[in-house]
């Protein structure tokens, strides 16, 4: 274990860790962000271990697998309007998605941007491989309200691009507290890539969100193509399309699973290869989809596995989609992501094909 102080983190960057084939650089940003790069010989990921933790980046075998927007790098923020170009961040915890008229939070709620109080390396080996992991602590507390420390993990291996991202949430108050979650990536917006799921494109399994967020103004056009949408899903299951504008969001309804009760999808390019997403919906109730592509941004966030919708507060609470967590308790998330090559996305596509999806 090597605990991480700031001073370690500066402009010109520096390698801080060495482990088999994997290397972990510190730097910082020209914003005063710090970074972390954890690099093997198929490419490397980008984390902020003092800033939520976020996933800035990853490029695996010359593919970028990122949201393109325009923040080319991250920037001290109050939320993630702020800095939203990133790969992947955690989304809640006491709140998540959109708030509505009748809430009061942030845009993902509280935990986005927030100050990781305390990070450090680990290393180690498994049956995966050697491995390099970033765990790190916010210790969250509000006079009068709640209090819990939430420990996020990503542990990178030495011979693999699947990346294992991780999040513990403990309950340290005397009385409950409400816990909604998200993890919430934001992957590359593959031009004619076809998206894999373990579900039917049917208006039953793969339902369109016909609630117009507030951020959005909508106009004859895109509330036709909702209605459209929500007659035929599966017009959605290639991004054909230059431009999505403005967002579409979808939720997918009881996904299957494989026989270790993990839910897989993936996107693929027509070259073969693609970016695929693992996770329990034991943990994961929920099942969103986004995407959206227009000049200034363009993101295919194709699998967002979360505890409830992202409709903000008031409305989960309404449809019972809010964790009570009790005094002393924690609960803990994973998911497995990354970059799959030709031939395991054949693989994985045949494995989707076996739980009951569309096009494996």
């Amino acid at each position: 274990m090597i605990p991480l102080y700031r001073d370690q983190f500066t402009p010109h960057g520096r390698i801080i860790l060495c482990h088999g084939g994997i290397s972990v650089h510190a730097f910082r940003y020209a914003s005063g962000v710090e970074g972390l790069t954890f690099s093997n010989s198929r490419g490397g990921l980008t984390v902020l271990p003092y800033m939520g933790q976020m996933l800035w980046g990853a490029t695996f075998d010359g593919l970028e697998l990122g949201m393109s927007s325009q923040f080319e790098i991250p920037r001290p923020a109050d939320t993630i309007i702020g800095t939203y170009g990133c790969l992947g961040f955690h989304s809640g915890l006491l709140a998540n998605g959109v708030p509505g008229s009748e809430d009061s939070h942030p845009v993902h709620g509280e935990f986005p941007t927030c100050e990781i109080t305390t990070a450090e390396l680990r290393f180690g080996e498994d049956a995966r491989g050697l491995f390099v992991e970033l765990w790190g602590r916010r210790d969250h507390v509000e006079g009068f309200g709640p209090h819990y420390w939430a420990e996020p993990t990503v542990r990178f291996y030495q011979d693999c691009t699947m990346i294992d991202w991780g999040m513990k949430v403990i309950n340290r108050s005397a009385f409950a507290m409400p816990l909604q979650y998200m993890a919430h990536l934001n992957p590359a917006f593959l031009q004619g890539a076809t998206i894999h799921q373990p579900a039917p494109f049917t208006p039953d399994r793969t339902q369109v969100r016909k609630a117009v967020p507030a951020h959005v103004v909508p106009d004859p056009d895109y509330l036709d193509l909702i209605d459209r949408l929500a007659q035929n899903p599966a017009e959605m299951q290639v991004l054909d399309r230059d431009e999505y504008q403005p967002e579409q969001v979808f939720y997918i309804r009881d996904p299957a699973v494989d026989q270790h009760g993990i839910a897989h999808l993936m996107l693929r390019r027509a070259e073969g290869d693609g970016i695929a997403v693992g996770y329990r919906p034991q943990q994961f109730p929920k099942l969103v989809r986004w995407i959206m592509a227009n000049g200034d941004a363009k993101v295919a966030a194709f699998a967002l596995p979360s505890t409830c919708e992202p409709e903000g507060r008031a409305a989960e609470l309404a449809k019972g989609n809010v964790i009570d967590l009790a005094p002393g308790a924690s609960a803990e998330f994973g998911i497995r992501f990354g970059y799959v090559d030709a031939e395991e996305a054949e693989a994985l596509a045949a494995t989707i094909r076996k739980t009951g999806g569309q096009n494996g």
